[in-house]
């Protein structure tokens, strides 16, 4: 038998009828103990990305998925210090030798924040809804993809077996709901479920935090729960606020108005390291900048949709795209430095899943010789303005759509389009809201499009949206960022996915990023650094704990640690102890700067694949 046990927990109080409950087990002595909220106070944080829905079934983005990890918590998280599998609800788990039986041992001291215990019948009912009902299985199917039966023989066990080994059976991290909620509203919605955007606030779940209300444009609002069985959040709440410009968040937090602001620019990132109350928090990146490239679009049976240029069904084309343009150039001028030069799907960060193209595999370094070679063998004949043709005489005239939100994504698409024009293919670089690009996804009206994902400890996910399952059943319902299907690669998908040695795993893994590289559809340009901000006026130092531990993270984690582990500011020191609530949830309201329109707005399945996870 494997088994995993953790240390015993401290005896914290239950959870009552107020507040929420995120269930999550500490899994580290680094995370701080806990103490008693101050009162009134508030972490006030800038987001600029609107959520798609509050729904747990459904949620993709990482707006929405970060917000709902401090609400439902999952039978097994992501330690603090190390970002290993930790406990969550399940206090410890084991498997036999075959490893087709999982049997989850939950904690007994859990209740809903309606007062309900939780139970294994809330686990077995979520699971299950999710492999029998496709519209729940939108966010978090591939987690259950190998699921054969699972079962409660008792109110705090969970037996799960399988049709075949599943390595991601300690990294299930699917929010757990109750299932005397969540029952009615599904047999309420039938067909409609999946466009459920779960605006019935408060909600009920099970973690440190309660999501009590939304202000259409301008702010989500979490309550923490004072008796929450793994000690109470530093914070009385926690408050998303909204500005559509990543400048006017900076100024908001210089001022005071905000606590804490991610996805920094390099710029902005250097302007604010010093400045008195400001503390900068520089990582290794989690995610990977990209363009993917429509080869084609296609439903799961086949049927051709969109309007992709038919000379990019060519990988003679793609892989020319991919030589000719100079990824470092990308990190220099379009970053300031603050990334990585990218290879492989996956960042560096994640170690031994790493890979990046060596030796004889590095068929498409940097080369816009080879590039321009490659292209006159294959046909690809110049007209007289310098643009090229291909052999079925369509001229290569690409559309690029690139966020203009994200200046480091519009900084790079100015070079790839000097770039491209060196091999004669003339780009029109459409700089466009997200909502524009998503849009343009979704339709497959699009030549090049940036992209990129938030990668998880278990890569599994990323690679998941590539195989032929994730094309879209019809125009609209794609579940990745690529009209990708190919069979070497989706037998190798099952086969990381079926072995429990993690080394070999690993080397499957890079067989994964190998076909996704070569076949240049998926193309990584960099693995930009975390840049993020916040008051120390506002927040103690060394409260607001990164993951992991050492060079990580604060927004992003994979778990709630770091916004419930917060403390605020000492009174005296200059800082006001935190950000009193019915001033941080008013102030603002005529500075803020509205996404356009002023809504507020659910895009199910309509948001850009750049902030998915």
């Amino acid at each position: 038998m494997h088994s995993h046990h953790p240390p015993p927990a401290s005896p914290f109080r239950r959870a009552a009828t107020t507040g929420t409950a995120l269930l999550l087990i500490v899994g580290t002595a680094a995370t701080p103990a806990a103490a008693s909220p101050a009162a009134g106070t508030t972490l006030t944080v800038a987001v600029a990305q609107q959520v798609d829905s509050f729904n747990p079934f459904t949620a993709q983005l990482a707006v929405t998925t970060n917000i709902l990890s401090h609400v439902y918590d999952p039978l097994v998280t992501n330690d603090q210090a190390t970002a290993a599998p930790a406990p969550a609800l399940a206090e410890s788990w084991d498997t036999g030798e075959d490893g087709l039986t999982w049997t989850f041992h939950l904690r007994d001291d859990v209740t809903f924040t309606d007062g309900e215990p939780l139970t294994s019948d809330d686990v077995v009912w979520t699971f299950t809804t999710i492999m029998e009902n496709e519209a729940a299985a939108i966010a978090n199917g591939s987690y259950v993809a190998g699921f054969e039966e699972v079962t409660a023989p008792d109110d705090h066990t969970v037996v799960i077996e399988l049709t075949e080994p599943q390595a991601t059976m300690t990294s299930l991290t699917v929010p757990i709901v109750p299932r005397h909620v969540w029952e009615p509203i599904v047999e309420r919605e039938g067909d409609a479920f999946s466009d459920y955007t779960g605006e019935d606030l408060p909600s009920v779940g099970s973690g440190p935090f309660v999501l009590t209300a939304h202000d259409r444009g301008q702010s989500i609002t979490l309550e923490a729960d004072p008796d929450h069985w793994n000690g109470a959040p530093g914070f009385d709440a926690l408050v998303f606020r909204y500005y559509s410009e990543k400048d006017a968040a900076v100024e908001a937090l210089r001022s005071g108005e905000v606590s804490f602001v991610y996805e920094l620019t390099a710029a902005q990132a250097d302007a604010l390291d010093g400045v008195d109350d400001i503390a900068v928090n520089f990582a290794d990146g989690k995610r990977f900048q990209a363009f993917t490239v429509n080869p084609g679009a296609r439903t799961r049976d086949g049927d051709e949709f969109g309007d992709g240029h038919p000379a990019l069904e060519d990988v003679t084309l793609r892989r020319a795209i991919v030589m000719a343009i100079d990824n470092q150039e990308i990190v220099d001028k379009a970053h300031g430095g603050r990334a990585t030069a990218a290879g492989g799907y996956i960042p560096a960060r994640y170690g031994e899943f790493h890979w990046s193209p060596e030796g004889g595999e590095a068929i498409l370094d940097f080369d816009p010789d080879a590039a321009n070679a490659a292209l006159d063998d294959a046909g690809y004949e110049t007209d007289d303005d310098g643009v090229r043709v291909s052999p079925d005489g369509d001229r290569l005239e690409l559309r690029m759509h690139v966020h203009q939100d994200r200046p480091d994504n519009v900084s790079a698409g100015k070079i790839i389009v000097e770039r491209l024009a060196d091999i004669g293919v003339e780009v029109e670089n459409l700089t466009v809201d997200p909502g524009v690009l998503s849009d343009a996804l979704y339709a497959a009206e699009y030549d090049l499009i940036f992209t990129g994902w938030t990668v998880n400890p278990d890569p599994d996910y990323v690679f998941g949206i590539h195989t032929c399952d994730a094309l879209p059943t019809e125009p609209g319902t794609m579940q990745g960022d690529a009209y990708f299907c190919d069979e070497e690669y989706d037998g190798l998908y099952a086969d990381q996915l079926r072995e429990y040695d993690r080394g070999a795993r690993a080397e499957i893994i890079h067989d994964l990023q190998r076909v996704l590289y070569e076949e240049a559809v998926v193309n990584v340009l960099t693995y930009p650094d975390i840049r993020e901000a916040y008051r120390t006026d506002h927040v103690r130092e060394g409260t607001l704990l990164t993951q992991p531990a050492e060079g990580g993270n604060i927004w992003g984690q994979d778990g709630y640690w770091a916004f419930w582990a917060a403390r605020p500011a000492e009174a005296g020191r200059g800082g006001s102890g935190g950000v009193p609530t019915a001033v941080s949830v008013g102030v603002g309201a005529v500075a803020l700067v509205l996404v356009a329109g002023g809504g507020f707005l659910f895009f199910r399945n309509r948001a850009t694949a750049e902030d998915r996870e």
